[in-house]
């Protein structure tokens, strides 16, 4: 059987369901590989390593989506690192947050 064949005959047989999950986790991935893009541009402008704010929110974005698909897939170990890996971009979204200064006369948030 050739390639084409296969993923032909693979095709066919694939459910609206799993089409629909492939799409979150195929989507999700994207979502996540371009913090790394918005990484590498931000630190070739700045002609040195940095990491922009928008990373963590595409690491947090992704990384809530891949948790989901871990989920459906239920593999314990991908489940494990993607809720390990929110709880740090969720700490440096919390910090960014913090650092940004504030209205006059709007409460202190700790």
């Amino acid at each position: 059987m050739t390639l084409l064949a296969g993923l032909a005959q693979w095709w066919a047989a694939i459910s609206t369901g799993e089409l629909i999950w492939l799409t979150v986790g195929f989507s999700a991935q994207f979502m996540f590989s371009m913090r790394f893009l918005v990484q590498w541009i931000s630190s070739e402008k700045a002609r040195q390593s940095i990491v922009p704010e928008m990373f963590w929110y595409l690491s947090f974005a992704g990384g809530s989506l891949l948790l989901v698909y871990a989920i459906h897939r239920i593999d314990p170990v991908f489940i494990l690192g993607q809720a390990t890996g929110l709880l740090i971009y969720s700490r440096n979204i919390y910090f960014i947050w913090r650092g940004k200064p504030r209205p006059p006369g709007s409460p202190d948030v700790a």
